[in-house]
C-alpha cells in the first residue's frame, strides 16, 4: 500500500462549490489537506461551497474554507490569494477548475461569448497562477484543467477549445519558470465526464461520444479527482510540464 498523505498542507480549488471541483475537495480533504473551496460569488455558489465546507469541517474541525471569487477579476483573485494566506499562511497546490461555455459557431458567436469564455477559462488561470505564485510554497505544485476539446476541436466550441488550448501551453511555460523553486505545474485534459454539464448532452450526441471511447463509458468526477491528487503527490515528484488526457482512450 501507498498511500498519498498530505495532512498539514492546503489545496485552493478554483469553482469547487460543485462538479468535479467539489469533489477534488473531498479527496483533497480525505489525503489530510486543508482545502480552501473558491466559487465565483453567484447566490447558489454562495450555498453549495458552505453546505460543502460543512460537511467537510463535520469531519475535520476548521479544516475546510469559502472564498468567494471571480477568477476573470483580477482584484478578486489578488484579494483570495490573500485571504488564503491570512487563513493557511500559504498554499501548497492549486487547482485551476473553474470554467464556463458558451457553445456557438463561430459565424453566430458574439464577442461577448468569446470574451466570456476566453476572461474565466483562460485569463482566469493567468490571475490565479500569476498571483498564488506569491503564496505557493516552494515544492508546491499547480494543476490545470485543459480539456479533450483542445486535441479534437468540438463543432461549436471555437472559445472553449481555444482557451483550454492555451491553458495546456501555460502549464508548459510555467513548468519551466517554477521549477527553480521547486514548483510543479501540469494540466489535465478530461474527455467527457459524467457531471451535471454532461447531463445537457442530447442523447443522440451522447450514443456518438460513447462510440469513440474504448472503456465504453463516461468518466466520473472521482476518476478525474484521483489523477489531480496524484498529480500533486509525491508520487508525481518528477512529472512537471505535461497534460494528462483523462479520456477512456478517445482517439477521434
Amino acid at each position: 500500500m501507498i498511500p498519498i498523505q498530505l495532512s498539514g498542507q492546503t489545496a485552493l480549488i478554483t469553482g469547487a462549490s460543485q462538479g468535479i471541483g467539489a469533489q477534488i475537495a473531498r479527496t483533497f480533504h480525505r489525503a489530510g489537506a486543508n482545502v480552501v473551496i473558491n466559487h465565483p460569488g453567484l447566490p447558489q455558489t454562495a450555498l453549495d461551497a458552505e453546505a460543502l465546507a460543512k460537511e467537510l469541517n463535520l469531519l475535520r474541525t476548521e479544516s475546510a474554507s469559502v472564498v468567494a471569487a471571480d477568477v476573470a477579476d483580477p482584484d478578486q483573485v489578488r484579494a483570495m490569494m490573500a485571504e488564503a494566506q491570512a487563513r493557511h499562511g500559504g498554499i501548497d497546490f492549486l487547482i485551476n477548475n473553474a470554467a464556463i461555455i458558451r457553445d456557438r459557431t463561430v459565424a453566430k458567436m458574439s464577442l461577448e461569448e468569446w470574451d466570456a469564455v476566453l476572461d474565466v477559462n483562460l485569463s482566469g488561470v493567468f490571475h490565479c497562477c500569476k498571483f498564488a505564485l506569491d503564496i505557493l510554497r516552494d515544492g508546491g505544485a499547480i494543476v490545470s484543467f485543459g480539456s479533450i476539446a483542445a486535441i479534437q476541436g468540438f463543432f461549436g466550441q471555437a472559445n472553449y477549445a481555444a482557451a483550454k488550448a492555451g491553458v495546456q501551453a501555460m502549464m508548459r511555460v510555467l513548468s519551466r519558470e517554477g521549477a527553480r523553486r521547486g514548483i510543479r505545474a501540469n494540466s489535465v485534459a478530461p474527455g467527457v465526464i459524467d457531471t451535471s454539464m454532461a447531463a445537457t448532452i442530447p442523447e443522440s450526441v451522447r450514443a456518438e461520444m460513447l462510440k469513440n471511447i474504448p472503456l465504453g463509458r463516461f468518466g466520473t468526477a472521482e476518476e478525474v479527482a484521483h489523477v489531480v491528487l496524484f498529480l500533486c503527490s509525491p508520487l508525481a515528484a518528477y512529472v512537471t510540464g505535461q497534460t494528462l488526457e483523462i479520456n477512456g482512450g478517445w482517439r477521434g
